[in-house]
């Protein structure tokens, strides 16, 4: 059974804790959150498990994912994930963390293509990106490489001093795509932004890693294995 207590004090865990709070203050402030089929079963009461999503006129889909098992496994969790609505050739926003107590195990952000690798916006994140060199960089399997830009912020063993430059990156980013996002309203061709919007969520589901650490959470297999297929990564049917 997976049972949320108080978690142990740390550094790290605190400002996750604080990065994730601003991310709902900001979907709140840009979006209006909505209620989608089968979402709830995976949105605890006690906050061991979030999982919320949102959406305004150029967004079809903001979403936040959390496991908190800082008591029980010594672990955090956080996917947070944008998709532009169809006919918007824009980027999708990806920031997603992996924590223990003294560390972050892994940190990935990106604005991957969702159907054009030359758009301002992912132009923009370069920029955003270019003076922050992590101090351990995480190599990138094929299912990622088919998806995300080659300037990915791929980072593991992250400390707190780094910690602080990649969520100021990540919160400066998504504030800029909110507020840039609907200037491409209306460039995009609904069946190619489709086709590529389900291209990136058939990559995201070859992730092994992902449905494994939720797993070693504590979370219900069964559980994991619906979440993982139906609700992550949904594809446009």
């Amino acid at each position: 059974m997976f049972t949320f207590e108080p978690p142990p004090e740390s550094e790290i865990w605190d400002k996750l804790i604080l990065c994730q709070n601003d991310i709902i203050e900001m979907f709140d402030h840009y979006a209006e959150e909505f209620e989608e089929p089968g979402l709830d079963y995976f949105n605890k009461p006690d906050g061991s498990w979030i999982n919320r999503v949102w959406k305004n006129k150029h967004i079809r889909r903001a979403h936040i994912d959390v496991v908190d098992a800082r008591a029980t496994k010594g672990l955090w969790m956080m996917h947070v994930c944008c998709f532009p609505d169809l006919n918007n050739d824009g980027p999708i926003y990806g920031f997603d963390v992996i924590a223990g107590k003294n560390k972050i195990t892994g940190a990935f952000h990106d604005f991957s293509p969702s159907a054009t690798l030359e758009h301002e916006l992912i132009d923009e994140y370069y920029r955003s990106v270019e003076n922050f060199v992590p101090k351990k960089q995480r190599e990138l399997p094929e299912w990622a490489k088919n998806i995300f830009t080659d300037k990915m912020l791929a980072a593991s063993n992250v400390k707190a001093d780094e910690a602080d430059d990649i969520i100021a990156i990540a919160i400066r980013n998504l504030a800029m795509y909110f507020m840039t996002i609907g200037e491409s309203a209306g460039q995009g061709n609904v069946d190619e932004v489709k086709g590529a919007q389900n291209y990136y969520c058939e990559n995201q589901q070859m992730n092994p890693h992902t449905p494994n650490v939720m797993k070693s959470l504590g979370l219900p297999e069964a559980d994991v294995e619906k979440f993982c297929t139906d609700m992550l990564f949904p594809k446009i049917v």
